[in-house]
């Protein structure tokens, strides 16, 4: 039973009441107060007289009370259905993005900034930390160079990549690519999926429309039979988003430029200074050695799918011509899977309804962390809402709302808003992530601003016939997401610039990283999971009809289901990895030319697709007599607009810190809520508050080791 105080947050969640018009007008209300507040330090204090507490502290409320609003004007063009609010919330992000150039450019401020870091204050060690980053934030925008020319075609290069950014994103969450097919050519796909694909009418009349998002595309190239069907989704995916090529193009070019202009040799040089790894040749000796340790691999993996491949073909009475190719992989390796490992990815996911797998693992983490979820339905939503109207906390009738607490053993304190956005829509964003809607911090008054965080994700929809299944990789991606969610709620930071998961992205991702172990235990993988036939009657009867005849299944999953899939863990492990480092490279590659000239003249399309053969041997268009520009598919990576830009290796480097951290700490006893405690408090309550390493050297006791990682890929 919910306690009554457990219904009452003492903080209101946020409204999510906006229209065009008030968006943009919200916007620049936001910047106008901000400016104020700068513009008043100017006035009232010279360099001689300016302390952190005249300067920098209220310079930091005032980026408290914006942020508190900006994240979800921001929001809207990622989930919004009204195409109207959506550019709304694209124009008001720009306005903020220029606003904060223009903050990041102000010499007035800088000066007193520099006065504050010269005179050398005893402060506390955050306070410090927020000194350090905005005085080095002034001079990465710029306050090195002579007023004049320079600086101000800096400004010009900055607001263009914020409105860039802002184009591709828009881009690619409207686009809404299909195919269509008929019904024979997507034989072997299964039965549910393409019960949800669009039937035809007119010239499509007796065809079923494949959608290019995740739920229809990934069963596609997992079980169509069809390689020429295979071969269609593919490619046509790899060419979706053609005007973000350019987008992409430009936007690495400006970035080199500005990174020269500010002396540095390239981008990837200005960029991993302030990350963990510091340098690029620290990341390109990462990344050479992860490929010399996987190549060979890679190689043996491959030759066993062409076996497979031959296998299959022969059996089919085709002829099998030697060549293995990119749409390929993913359907021998399922039924490498299937026959070799008896891991049935649709038999699994019967076992894992999204919401009763979700209850679990919020279940893990209330174990883990000491916490509590409380969802808030129905009439709550309306007694919370300052409204009145429990619509109104929410952008779209599928969300869901939970408030979170402490348990009473940690104080039973209320910590922040959980929401969970979970399938798809037209012009929603089309991945899986976490995003925070309003951060945590200390007010003025000495009070704490809660957070609220969201994920955003598109699993596949019920039926009525079966509830939404989660296939072994999805429920890997969910508790990845919700590993950041958590991360911001159990954040307590005073500043709202180092709330939860704003650290460095070379260690970003390792705190979700490491909770994906939980997902290959198999005492975690049994309490998850409840066969979708006991949910309900109805369910049942589905099942029964489907079943030929079959026993009832375990309402848990069976151990011999769980060895199985255990057992496969590292099956292919060395494709992905060089897949991973395709990714990581390509990123490098662009960020780190040997001149300006070198990157304008650069061929992004064919590098991309190039350098993935190279790493892969893994064959495509370009072998049926296509150029190596047969496709584009670095312009649907998002990371590389975003802040992974000279990034994207930080998947693998900060893998390093979370394997370390989980072998070292959980892998004796994955559910000891003691370590849980321990982890929330010395890793995730500091958020950005502290260099990232001493996070890692305090929690683990000594200096991070790559041991763990190598093992992780079986390669110790």
């Amino acid at each position: 039973m919910i306690s009554d105080k457990l219904r009452k947050p003492p903080q209101a969640p946020p409204l999510f009441t906006e229209i065009p018009g008030s968006i943009v007008d919200d916007a620049k209300r936001l910047i106008e107060h901000s400016r104020k507040a700068q513009d008043q330090i100017v006035r009232n204090v010279q360099p001689d007289t300016a302390t952190f507490a005249n300067v920098l502290r209220p310079l930091a409320r005032a980026e408290n009370a914006r942020n508190l609003e900006s994240h979800i004007l921001g929001f809207y063009k990622e989930v919004s259905a009204d195409a109207m609010l959506r550019d709304a919330s694209g124009e008001a992000t720009s306005l903020l993005d220029d606003f904060g150039i223009e903050t990041a450019m102000r010499e007035d401020l800088f000066q007193l900034v520099d006065a504050v870091l010269k005179k050398n204050e005893e402060l506390d060690p955050e306070s410090y930390h927020l000194l350090q980053k905005q005085h080095k934030n002034y001079i990465r925008n710029g306050m090195r160079l002579p007023a004049g020319p320079q600086r101000d075609r800096f400004k010009e290069i900055q607001r263009r990549l914020n409105q860039l950014n802002i184009d591709f994103g828009k881009n690619q969450n409207e686009e809404n690519g299909g195919i269509w097919f008929d019904p024979q050519e997507l034989e072997g796909v299964p039965e549910d999926v393409l019960e949800e694909l669009e039937k035809g009418t007119g010239e499509h009349s007796g065809k079923l429309r494949l959608t290019l998002e995740v739920p229809h595309r990934f069963p596609a190239l997992q079980y169509a039979k069809n390689s020429e069907t295979r071969k269609h989704v593919f490619i046509t995916f790899e060419n979706e988003g053609d005007q973000n090529v350019d987008i992409l193009y430009e936007t690495t070019v400006l970035r080199d430029e500005a990174a020269r202009l500010l002396g540095y040799p390239n981008h990837a040089a200005f960029r991993i200074e302030e990350k963990m790894a510091k340098k690029p040749e620290i990341v390109n000796v990462f990344l050479n050695d992860l490929r010399s340790r996987v190549s060979a691999g890679g190689q043996m993996e491959l030759e066993t799918l062409k076996e497979l491949k031959k296998a299959d073909l022969d059996s089919r009475g085709e002829s099998f011509d030697g060549r293995f190719f990119l749409w390929d992989l993913e359907f021998y390796k399922q039924m490498l899977l299937e026959q070799q490992y008896s891991v049935d990815e649709q038999k699994i996911a019967e076992y894992f309804p999204l919401q009763t797998t979700v209850q679990g693992m919020l279940g893990t983490f209330q174990h883990l962390f000491s916490l509590v979820f409380v969802e808030i339905t129905g009439d709550e939503r309306n007694k919370l809402s300052v409204s009145g109207k429990g619509s109104d906390i929410v952008w779209h009738e599928d969300v869901q709302v939970f408030s979170v607490w402490d348990n009473e053993e940690q104080s039973g304190g209320f910590l922040g808003f959980l929401y969970l956005d979970l399938f798809p829509r037209e012009n929603k964003f089309g991945g899986v992530a976490n995003f925070n809607l309003q951060p945590g911090f200390i007010r003025e008054d000495g009070t704490r601003q809660y957070p609220a965080t969201a994920l955003v994700c598109n699993f596949t929809k019920p039926t009525s016939k079966k509830p939404s299944l989660l296939k072994h990789p999805e429920i890997v991606a969910l508790f990845h997401e919700l590993g950041h969610g958590i991360h911001d709620l159990v954040s307590k930071t005073l500043y709202s610039r180092f709330h939860g998961t704003e650290v460095v992205i070379d260690f970003g991702e390792a705190p979700s990283q490491m909770l994906e172990h939980w997902c290959w235990t198999p005492s975690s993988l049994k309490s998850l999971s409840r066969h979708y036939s006991s949910l309900s009657s109805e369910y049942f009867s589905s099942w029964e009809e489907q079943a030929q005849g079959n026993p009832s299944p375990p309402e848990r999953i069976p151990d011999e289901m769980i060895e199985s899939l255990i057992r496969a863990k590292h099956v292919n492990g060395a494709l992905f990895s060089l897949r991973m480092l395709h990714l990581s490279i390509f990123d490098m590659m662009i960020h780190e030319p040997a001149s300006h000239e070198a990157i304008v003249n650069m061929n992004m399309s064919a590098l991309y697709n190039k350098l993935r053969k190279d790493l892969m041997k893994i064959d495509g268009p370009e072998v049926l007599g296509q150029s190596d520009e047969w496709g584009h598919g670095q312009a649907g990576i998002r990371h590389l607009m975003d802040e992974y830009d000279a990034g994207l290796y930080g998947y693998l480097y900060s893998k390093v810190f979370a394997d370390d951290m989980f072998y070292t700490v959980f892998k004796p006893d994955p559910m000891d809520a003691k370590e849980g405690r321990r982890y929330r408090y010395a890793v995730l309550e500091k958020g950005g508050s502290q260099d990232e390493m001493k996070t890692v050297v305090d929690f683990l006791g000594r200096e991070p080791k790559t041991d763990a990682f190598y093992e992780e890929l079986g390669l110790s």
